[in-house]
Formats: structure tokens, sequence, C-alpha cells
């Protein structure tokens, strides 16, 4: 929530170079709230799962947000009771008409597979395409970044030579950036993923900016200037024991995975990890509704995708 503050007080300009939310008392007094409308997209298969992570991470703001689930189609799932999905989601045709204040899509087990061969790929286009004038901001995890940056701005995914698994160290390429607003300047983030969005592809896009990476894991959080598409790469929503089920499942269908780095103690898989990045994970989301949300979108969700507000606040 922002400061309210005198008019005139001189800390303002401070304050506000440094993205903190304030405002002033006759702003205040003329402000209208009203809960903010989330729309996820969950295409990971243990749905359930999926969805308390993230909805753990959404809970950590003052402000109300209303959420609702969608599939990409309305194929029966392996992991998920068809009467959950039944219940719970919608399918594109049900939510097509209408507004949202931000959106989440999720990532997928697809990152060796080539674009051309998913079987939705038609459909995911679609709905980003449908994303530009029907939400304020949208977050993109692991692979749909991938498949974003592909369809929305033609930047194709590379395969690495092995799958980067594991918890890894990032730093801040826009510490003054508001999405990261609270962060260290060296902070962790989980990594589980096939293929990579090239430094050097992203820096080619002059609407797009890096906010945080990795030596190791590469870029991990990078943005739309404007903040209606958020990319991150990594997995700051995996509860502590996410990355040692992919290593067991992985390890038991044959695949002789390698054991996530930096996750195990003494890379020892009968230990228990230790988490180092729920904090920083937590951070992003809350910043996410409150910089990227709230704060850029119109009071009247009828204008959503029709303009956008002058500024309560300025993201670079």
């Amino acid at each position: 929530m922002p400061l309210r503050i005198p008019d005139g007080l001189p800390a303002t300009r401070v304050l506000l170079e440094e993205n903190i939310f304030c405002m002033t008392s006759s702003q205040a007094e003329s402000q209208d709230i009203r809960p903010m409308r989330i729309l996820l997209l969950n295409l990971m298969p243990k749905k359930l799962e999926t969805e308390v992570h993230l909805l753990r991470m959404l809970s950590n703001t003052p402000l109300q947000v209303n959420v609702e689930l969608m599939r990409i189609n309305d194929r029966p799932s392996k992991n998920t009771p068809i009467e959950h999905m039944e219940t719970f989601y919608k399918n594109f045709d049900e939510i097509r008409d209408n507004k949202y204040d931000g959106m989440i899509i999720t990532g997928a087990p697809l990152g060796q597979v080539e674009f051309k061969d998913v079987n939705f790929i038609d459909a995911i286009c679609e709905i980003l395409d449908w994303t530009t004038t029907h939400v304020t901001s949208t977050m993109f995890l692991c692979w749909a970044a991938q498949v974003a940056m592909y369809h929305l701005y033609g930047t194709e995914k590379h395969l690495l030579k092995k799958k980067i698994s594991g918890v890894y160290p990032h730093r801040l390429s826009k510490p003054l950036s508001p999405i990261v607003r609270g962060f260290d300047d060296v902070f962790d983030a989980p990594h589980s993923r096939y293929a990579e969005i090239r430094k050097q592809d992203i820096n080619k896009i002059p609407d797009l900016e890096i906010i945080a990476e990795s030596d190791i894991a590469g870029a991990y959080i990078f943005a739309h200037k404007e903040g209606k598409h958020l990319f991150v790469t990594g997995h700051s929503e995996y509860e502590p024991l996410c990355l040692k089920d992919e290593y067991e499942r992985d390890r038991l269908s044959g695949s002789n995975p390698d054991i996530p780095e930096n996750y195990f103690p003494f890379d020892d898989p009968e230990s228990e990890p230790i988490v180092t990045w729920k904090s920083h994970g937590n951070l992003l989301f809350s910043n996410w509704i409150n910089y990227y949300v709230y704060q850029l979108t119109p009071f009247n969700e009828a204008d959503i995708g029709h303009l956008r507000t002058s500024s309560r606040m300025q993201l670079v």
C-alpha cells in the first residue's frame, strides 16, 4: 500500500526516485480502489501443486486479489482429477471477452520440444495476442517466457547442452527497477529447464531490459519498459521439495539426471534441501502486483488494453 505524505514534503522527490510508492494527501483523497483481477493460465502437469505455489505468492499483499483459473484446452489432465478441472478451470472461450489487471502464464515441461511441435501452439499464440488488449501486465514463467518471446518478439529459444537444475546466485542489473525493490544485490533463485533465452537476443529489443541475471543461469528477470510483460526464466515460486521431486522423477525414468546444484547439503540427495530463495520470491510477486498491476491498470476495467495510466509511478 502507498505511503500517504503531506503535499509539498521535500522527501517526496527522493522517495519517487527510489520507486517507493507514495502519494500526497490530495491524491489520496481522490483515490479509487477496487479488487485486482488476476487470471492464471496453468500449463503445469501437477496443477493442484502449482495452484498452491502461486496462490501463496499472490497472497502476500494487502490488496484484494480475485483469481480465476484457466486451462489451455479441455483435454484430460493426467495428474489432475477431471472433477477439479471442470469445477475450477475455464476455457479461453469463456473468458475471452473479459479484461484482467494481471495474468500469469506458467511453465510447462516442453523445453526440449520445438514450438511448431507443441500440440497447443496455435492456442497459446492466440492467447498471447489476446493479452496485449485484455490484460494490463502479464507475467511469464520459465517455458511461458520462452514461447512469449518467440511469438511476441520473434526471439528463438536455444537448447542447453544439459538441463540446468539447481539454485543459483543472481545479481541485479537494474537495482532501481521497482520489480526488484527490496532485493539484495545478490540473491538465489531456482532453475529447472532445458533451454534458454540468450542475453544478446534480449538486448536487441529496445522495449525490453534485463533486470536480474546469473553468470550460470543467464537472464533471469527481464521486462517491457512499460511493465506490460514480465519474464521470469526460473521458478521463484517453487516450494522446498520441488527440485527434489523433479530429480527423483527423472532418475526413476532412467534419464540419469545430475544432482541439482547448490540445493542439497553436500550434494547429498538424502539430505533435506536448504531454502535460500523464498524471501526474494515473495518480493517478486508482491512487487509485480503493486507496481506492474495495481499502479498501472486503469480504474475502469473497460479501459484495459486501450489506455495506460499516466503514471502513478515511473517504471524506468
